[in-house]
């Protein structure tokens, strides 16, 4: 199985999660707009999902549920969609796919790179 064929997978699975918890999504424009209009031109939108995890954790007490890391960088490619007057207020980098394989290696001889200086330092 290919890199593209499990990023793909991912996105359904973001999309099924998304459609049984449309309130992410509600809250998700809600605080992006509250950023907005308050005059910033960039924010996190892992900023915007750790309130959403707040307001929903600590000020409701609605039922407990968990977001995914895995689906915050989705939430801001759909903002995006959705209005792209605002397309680039998240600053959003390649999913995996998209930087193809070169990339990939990359990030895996970095990933050696690193433990062997580590254990280098260690001895």
């Amino acid at each position: 199985m290919n890199l593209t064929v499990v990023t793909e997978d991912k996105k359904k699975q973001w999309w099924e999660w998304h459609k049984k918890n449309r309130q992410v999504w509600e809250l998700f424009q809600r605080f992006t707009f509250e950023a907005i209009n308050s005059g910033k031109k960039n924010y996190s939108h892992w900023a915007i999902i750790q309130r959403i995890r707040w307001e929903t954790d600590i000020v409701t007490k609605g039922d407990s549920f968990k977001i995914s890391n895995d689906w915050i960088a989705y939430y801001a490619r759909y903002f995006h969609h959705k209005y792209p007057e605002h397309k680039g207020f998240f600053k959003t980098k390649p999913l995996k796919h998209e930087r193809g394989n070169h990339a990939v290696i990359q990030e895996k001889e970095e990933e050696n790179r690193l433990k062997a200086e580590q254990r280098y330092n260690n001895n």
